[in-house]
């Protein structure tokens, strides 16, 4: 296979991470085309550079170079869970799922939470690897129950496949889930949000992992601001 992975901004992109993540981390080779969020607008680089190869003109998207079209052009997977089964289909000895089918129900089925589920914590705790905001922090968990309520509901549902598979991670092993789950733990960093000692002590082992480091290494390292990334800050 050659993979090439489209993403955006390593600071600001959560959806991006995911599958950066995911393949780093499980030792996938793969070439990296980031581009950069200018705008979302139609006329705007970004979009003009997606909108070739996913019509829904978002990131991430995974282009396997092994596989062209009728036109010469590779196969493009968008959408992060896409991307999470064409990549664990592909490299089955690698155990992105777990092995057990009622565990792997289990673990796609938060993945799909995650994927679909938090809006109030996305809205209001975007990523943002480089801040550190727990002033915001506090203000939002005060001000929004929407917020605290889901808070609750993750860490919960962290604890509870912590203690079922024995950890360190959601399953015990590295998957899926923990690639999925990255940008939320980045987002709790930032915001200095409370959590449970075993969701402190995962979160700790998700930022240890080097395909994590290798993220946020380069996250720190791109310096650019993007005010409409900035809901709460004027400036770096």
């Amino acid at each position: 296979m050659s993979l090439t992975l489209l993403i955006g901004n390593k600071n600001y992109s959560s959806w991006s991470m995911r599958p950066w993540v995911l393949l780093t981390q499980a030792g996938i080779p793969f070439t990296e085309h980031m581009v950069r969020f200018d705008s979302f607008d139609a006329g705007s680089h970004f979009r003009q550079t997606i909108d070739n190869v996913n019509p829904v003109g978002k990131v991430p998207v995974l282009l396997d170079n092994a596989h062209l079209n009728a036109t010469g052009q590779p196969l493009a997977v968008w959408d992060t869970l896409a991307i999470a089964e064409y990549v664990a289909e592909s490299f089955p000895d690698l155990q992105l799922w777990p092995a057990s089918a009622p565990v792997r129900a289990r673990a796609r089925s938060v993945c799909a939470d995650m994927h679909s589920g938090f809006g109030a914590m996305r809205s209001h705790f975007p990523m943002n690897i480089e801040a550190s905001l727990p002033d915001i922090g506090q203000l939002v968990l005060r001000d929004k129950p929407a917020v605290r309520a889901e808070l609750s509901r993750l860490c919960t549902l962290w604890e509870n496949l912590l203690a079922a598979h024995g950890g360190p991670l959601l399953f015990g092993h590295f998957t899926v889930a923990d690639a999925y789950f990255a940008p939320m733990v980045m987002r709790l960093k930032t915001y200095a949000a409370p959590v449970p000692p075993a969701v402190a002590t995962y979160m700790d082992t998700v930022c240890d992992l080097p395909g994590v480091q290798a993220w946020v290494s380069a996250a720190l390292a791109e310096n650019d601001f993007l005010d409409f990334e900035e809901p709460y800050r004027l400036r770096r």
